[in-house]
């Protein structure tokens, strides 16, 4: 079997849809095995350029400059890209179908590991979707910003946005059940980015007297640089493929790869093209939130925060989609329709208790760039870039190269002291904050 080439494929053929093989960790309660590359390409480049791409051009470009900015968006683009390519073959192994990151790196490293990828994964999943309940709160606190000199506290929109969320997670339960808002998701991304894009070249045309310097000591240089290496990985990657790959029709790894091509070249151009621009037009003095510092018109502000709100409840679904297929299928009767008279009722329950608890902390912890930051380096690290080298030395390293044995142990190597120090850098950003701010504060 060729783990990097197309030898991968040819196992696929013996995979039925909808077969229920628990070796393989296929029992599920969502459905799997049924939607096409196009579908969840296009979910993929909605998805990423959500309003989180709002604040990038604060985390990436302020602390690394237009020099090491280019370079790093570039190269760490290039690489997650790669990584994710690696893992989508690792959808079958031994004739295995593996649905679920952390049963595969628990059938192919032992219990440990599916421990370690769970915890890996779902700490990501729930700090994303907290940093989504985030944004949609500070869109709609935008929007009547531009209304009311004192507008309501943060808390109340979080609060509105987690009840949007859960609504729409009790109406689409599953990720495959989102297609028909692709189109829609799709659409509001064009028109958001667009009056964005408008209204950044205005501002920087206007704005004669940017100022484009580091500021900070060295060492917080260095720090915040770490941190805005953590968002660039943040900005391309998920750490939930398998995840997303086992929604995907046969050839699952071909159709994986096709999806990954039109993220990588369509998706990448709109969000990395406003986090640069965001930077041109406003230099250092960039907004961690950027329609902080729109000029207007003020319609053009409202329209852009209402489109980012309204765009976040499709696109947090992707990333919230594994933690519930989790509960769905520990707690549903997956053997009756879901939306029967007793899976309904779970479902509802299900949905309320973790959109509360999730509402609760990020209405408490209003911190939204450090959840980018943590969540790129402890979690997201290992998951895109440690990972699947592990993967590949275990299955293919007796057969492999010199070569390339020694290409993924520097990827092992070089990822896991990426992670201790990007780590050791969100850390001390959440302690500053944690000194700046207190509980439920009007962030």
């Amino acid at each position: 079997m060729d783990v990097e080439g197309r030898g991968t494929l040819n196992i696929e053929q013996g995979q039925e849809k909808g077969t229920q093989n628990n070796d393989s960790g296929l029992a599920t309660a969502h459905t799997i095995d049924s939607d096409s590359w196009k579908q969840v390409g296009l979910m993929l480049v909605t998805t990423f350029n959500c309003g989180w791409i709002l604040s990038f051009s604060n985390l990436i470009m302020w602390p690394l400059g237009w020099t090491w900015g280019i370079i790093c968006l570039l190269l760490v683009g290039l690489y997650t890209a790669y990584a994710n390519w690696l893992l989508a073959a690792f959808h079958f192994v031994d004739n295995r179908r593996f649905i679920r990151y952390r049963d595969l790196m628990g059938y192919v490293y032992g219990k440990g590991m599916y421990h370690i990828t769970w915890v890996f994964q779902f700490l990501t999943l729930l700090l994303g979707n907290m940093g989504f309940i985030l944004l949609g709160g500070k869109a709609l606190k935008e929007i009547n910003s531009e209304f009311s000199d004192s507008p309501l506290r943060l808390q109340y929109y979080i609060v509105i946005t987690g009840a949007a969320y859960f609504l729409y997670s009790f109406s689409i339960p599953t990720m495959s059940a989102m297609k028909n808002w692709l189109g829609v998701s799709a659409g509001l991304t064009f028109t958001y980015i667009v009056f964005l894009l408008f209204v950044l070249e205005k501002d920087g045309k206007s704005n004669s007297n940017r100022d484009f310097d580091i500021s900070g000591s060295q060492v917080s240089k260095v720090f915040n640089s770490f941190g805005a290496i953590s968002a660039i990985v943040v900005a391309n990657t998920s750490g939930l493929l398998p995840e997303i790959q086992s929604t995907l029709r046969k050839p699952a790894v071909k159709n994986m790869r096709k999806a990954l091509y039109l993220q990588y070249t369509v998706g990448v151009v709109f969000y990395y093209g406003v986090l640069v621009m965001g930077y041109w037009a406003y230099g250092s003095a960039v907004s961690a939130y950027l329609p902080e510092n729109l000029s207007g018109p003020k319609w053009i502000n409202v329209l852009i925060n209402a489109i980012v709100f309204l765009q976040s409840i499709v696109s947090q679904h992707m990333f919230v989609a594994p933690i519930l297929e989790a509960l769905d299928t520990k707690f549903l009767e997956i053997d009756m329709p879901m939306h029967s008279g007793e899976n309904l009722k779970r479902l509802f329950l299900l949905r309320a208790f973790f959109f509360t608890g999730n509402t609760f902390v990020a209405a408490a912890f209003p911190f939204m760039g450090d959840f980018v930051n943590f969540l790129g380096s402890f979690s997201l690290i290992p998951l895109t870039f440690m990972f699947p080298s592990m993967l590949f030395i275990k299955v293919k390293g007796r057969t492999a190269s010199i070569e390339k044995k020694a290409w993924h142990w520097f990827n092992i190597v070089f990822s896991f002291l990426l992670t201790i120090a990007t780590t050791i850098s969100a850390v001390r950003l959440i302690v500053d904050n944690i000194q700046k701010y207190h509980f439920f504060a009007d962030a």
